[in-house]
């Protein structure tokens, strides 16, 4: 029941897949975008077969300069650009057939999760949202996993600054890796051999189309990028939030915090214990488990709202 497709983002050709569950329609529908760097064959289809079992559709998208979507500069992580194409993949997903669009909502993970949060705030077509182990504060989670006493975080900002320098005299603008294999040993934005482990392993087997790499200002548009201004303004979109227990990548303690300052009283903290954040991507049942707990939720509170 999937077909790829392919909608416009502010002129630019963005490529997805639509997976419609069985029987008749119209069905409610779930826009899906992954986090840094991702492509959406990384963990995206895991999720979308479940919902699919409870009845909801999805899209799941690339975004503009990533895998198979269009885009001319490559690699260059934009999160309000990345907000834009949520938003025009809503509108798209409003004109497909047995698609109720009254019965629309996001689903993110990592970076994307905390797109959700700012979507269920601030485009009222949402009427749920699910964040997977989302970011909450880019410099927060930058300072906090670079760490002041191996002295990374201050290599960081240095190389940031330089790029931006760079860029200013018109030179040509660097990229940095998205993980190495020793983060003690060369600079990148996620600093965890887990990370670089799991990723290399999906692009040999199962996304060939991500690359390990992005613009250095993505890092720095990371760095200013918080979803705590938007919480207070979800006072009725349902909401999940899952957060693992183990979470080395987006400290869950921040995960909680914002979920308590979301204002909707229709919310959801769903916790799992003994997994890490890239355990929620490379260990199966985890993966699964996961995707059920979202699947509940979703046929609560969009495919019965039907």
């Amino acid at each position: 029941m999937e077909q790829k497709v392919e909608f416009k983002s502010k002129g630019v050709t963005l490529r997805g897949v639509f997976n419609m569950p069985e029987g008749p329609g119209p069905h409610p529908l779930l826009v899906m975008a992954g986090g840094w760097c991702y492509v959406k064959e990384i963990v995206m289809p895991t999720y979308a077969a479940e919902l699919a079992s409870v009845g909801c559709a999805t899209l799941r998208f690339d975004y503009r300069g990533f895998g198979e979507s269009d885009g001319d500069r490559r690699q260059h992580i934009d999160p309000w650009a990345q907000l834009e194409d949520y938003r025009n993949a809503l509108s798209y997903a409003a004109t497909l057939d047995d698609v109720d669009q009254e019965r629309l909502g996001v689903w993110g993970i990592s970076y994307s999760g905390g797109h959700a949060l700012i979507l269920s705030a601030i485009d009222a077509r949402v009427r749920c949202a699910v964040s997977i182990i989302p970011v909450i504060d880019g410099y927060e989670s930058m300072r906090l996993v670079h760490g002041y006493g191996k002295g990374r975080f201050a290599k960081l900002e240095k190389a940031l600054a330089e790029d931006r320098e760079r860029r200013a005299r018109g030179e040509a603008e660097q990229m940095i890796p998205h993980n190495v294999p020793d983060p003690d040993e060369a600079l990148c934005t996620w600093p965890f051999t887990t990370s670089y482990k799991f990723f290399s392993s999906a692009r040999e087997t199962f996304a060939p189309n991500y690359k390990s790499l992005s613009t250095m200002e993505s890092t720095e548009l990371l760095m200013q990028y918080s979803v705590n201004d938007y919480l207070k303004r979800n006072l009725n979109t349902p909401v999940q939030m899952l957060v693992v227990e183990g979470d080395e990548h987006t400290p869950w303690d921040l995960q909680v915090a914002a979920f308590n300052r979301i204002g909707s009283v229709r919310k959801e903290l769903s916790v799992m214990r003994k997994v890490t954040h890239i355990g929620l991507y490379a260990q199966r049942d985890f993966q699964l488990e996961a995707a059920r707990r979202n699947a509940r939720f979703v046929q609560l509170h969009l495919v019965k709202a039907g």
